[in-house]
């Protein structure tokens, strides 16, 4: 998974741009965490706990879900989960920027990322 943060001067707006089938990832960076530190060290924390106990957790956020299990996380568009039941199962959509899945330490390491971003800019 490949990712690269940046701060526009415009007007100060950070983003977050990954690789393709990761985007939600960004989306949820931007739209759920932002540069948010306290609520960063919570969910820092909270993989911690996850790992040691190998639990799952739920993050319902405004547009994006966030889901962490022993191994991985997973970032979902609210609309998916209803959307999906309506579906037929021979239909795909385009979700790449709707769900994305990775590591649970990938996922830690990026976030260790991002505060350090956001902390020294």
């Amino acid at each position: 998974m490949d990712y690269e943060f940046r701060r526009f001067s415009l007007d100060g707006s950070y983003r977050a741009f990954f690789s393709m089938g990761h985007e939600a990832l960004g989306r949820w960076l931007i739209e759920e965490l932002g540069d948010n530190i306290s609520q960063l060290e919570a969910l820092l924390k909270k993989i911690t706990e996850i790992r040691d106990s190998n639990r799952e957790w739920l993050y319902s956020g405004k547009q994006l879900n966030l889901l962490l299990s022993g191994d991985e996380a997973l970032v979902q568009a609210n609309a998916i989960a209803a959307d999906s039941e309506e579906l037929e199962q021979d239909l795909d959509f385009y979700d790449d920027e709707q769900v994305s899945v990775c590591g649970l330490e990938d996922f830690e390491k990026m976030l260790q990322s991002w505060s350090q971003f956001v902390l020294n800019d």
